[in-house]
């Protein structure tokens, strides 16, 4: 399918039985879907899952809208209210109030050095699915999908100020979850001087 169809054209067609243009449209979006899912989720199933349903839901029922943005925007959102149905059926409570780095590792990098890397990632993983819900989706949309502050409001449905402060509440959190290994980090670099 022609990069020049948009979404809407590909979905109508979709709709109308085309299969052609319903995998155009999922190999378009699927990639970073299926990344903000697993990064909210935390399971590349769960989030496989959450995806999957989103585009039969996408094609059986019209619910998109294009004058209200674009169907990038409209999916993340979808993506979004599944992964807050899996929390809430997996018995964690989905807060609507929010209260309650390292260096990369080179090719000649050593051994060590790579295990110290791979355990800094996993801890940041870790500390990443450790936020509560709604700071983890705005940290996500920010910083891993690279989305402006409006995108992000659009698609939970808040103000700009409010993502601001779950980013900021995130940021906080992570700060202090990682301290041990920004900590560790300085020493490092202290004695290496």
């Amino acid at each position: 399918m022609p990069e020049e169809f948009t979404d809407e054209v590909l979905l109508a067609a979709a709709r109308g039985g085309d299969e052609e243009s319903f995998l155009a449209l999922y190999e378009r979006h699927h990639a970073y879907l299926f990344r903000f899912a697993c990064r909210l989720l935390g399971s590349a199933h769960a989030a496989e899952d959450a995806v999957h349903d989103c585009f039969v839901e996408l094609i059986e029922r019209p619910g998109f809208d294009p004058a209200r943005g674009p169907l990038r925007n409209y999916l993340y959102g979808a993506v979004r209210h599944r992964a807050h149905r899996q929390f809430r059926r997996a018995g964690r409570e989905v807060e609507l109030d929010e209260d309650g780095e390292g260096r990369a590792g080179s090719e000649s990098s050593g051994p060590l050095e790579k295990l110290l890397v791979g355990e800094l990632g996993e801890a940041v993983r870790a500390a990443v699915l450790s936020l509560p819900p709604l700071q983890r989706e705005a940290l996500v949309l920010f910083e891993y999908e690279e989305l402006s502050l409006a995108e992000i409001a659009e698609i939970v449905s808040t103000d700009v100020g409010t993502i601001k402060s779950r980013l900021w509440r995130a940021r906080g959190n992570l700060r202090r979850q990682l301290a041990p290994y920004v900590l560790a980090g300085a020493g490092a670099l202290a004695v290496k001087d």
